[in-house]
């Protein structure tokens, strides 16, 4: 995952020239643009999500993408390279487990546009490719619409309800637990 660490895209520009978007690390140097899109998305997020929005918690998300059980992802439109949303796989464990979990955002400006569905594809693309996955898990607060249809259009099959599951904006929130494994996806993926 060393590409994605770095800064580079997850797929080359002549692989992803008919895209809408690629995937990329964060760095440094996306501090402002992507903490303002968090800014102004911040009421369309709530209270589903809390994104890094000021300095200090922007670089705590660069440190995060150090770890070996974090992986983030900008998803970038192609056309001019804005940064649109985000993904983060969290908790990646390997060996017998093979799982990590799925976090994302959209930018309020982008939202409903497709990015965010073409972005996931390509994050679980990575997740089954290159980091060799078998699952991975998106918990998803019941009335977000959206983010369940996203999970569910990539091919995440609900299995269960979390009650008071994670604490988000101070409050302890409910979820439905949603996953795919590598086996699920690659069936899709031949079909699409």
């Amino acid at each position: 995952m060393k590409r994605l660490r770095t800064g580079s895209s997850v797929a080359s520009p002549a692989e992803f020239a008919d895209r809408a978007v690629y995937l990329r690390a964060p760095r440094l140097a996306d501090e402002q643009e992507f903490t303002s899109l968090m800014r102004i998305s911040r009421t369309f997020h709530r209270p589903w999500a809390s994104a890094p929005s000021d300095h200090e918690r922007f670089i705590g998300y660069l440190n995060d993408n150090k770890r070996d059980d974090f992986v983030a992802f900008l998803v970038c439109r192609a056309l001019d390279d804005a940064i649109v949303g985000f993904f983060n796989l969290s908790q990646i464990v390997h060996r017998s487990f093979q799982s990590a979990y799925l976090g994302y955002a959209a930018g309020r400006p982008y939202a409903g546009q497709g990015y965010m569905r073409e972005g996931i594809h390509l994050v679980l693309g990575a997740a089954f490719g290159e980091l060799g996955l078998h699952r991975v898990e998106a918990n998803i607060q019941p009335d977000n619409l959206p983010s369940i249809k996203l999970a569910e259009g990539a091919g995440f099959k609900r299995e269960g309800f979390s009650p008071r599951y994670l604490k988000i904006g101070g409050c302890w929130r409910d979820h439905e637990r949603y996953a795919i494994l590598a086996e699920d996806w690659l069936t899709m993926a031949r079909t699409r």
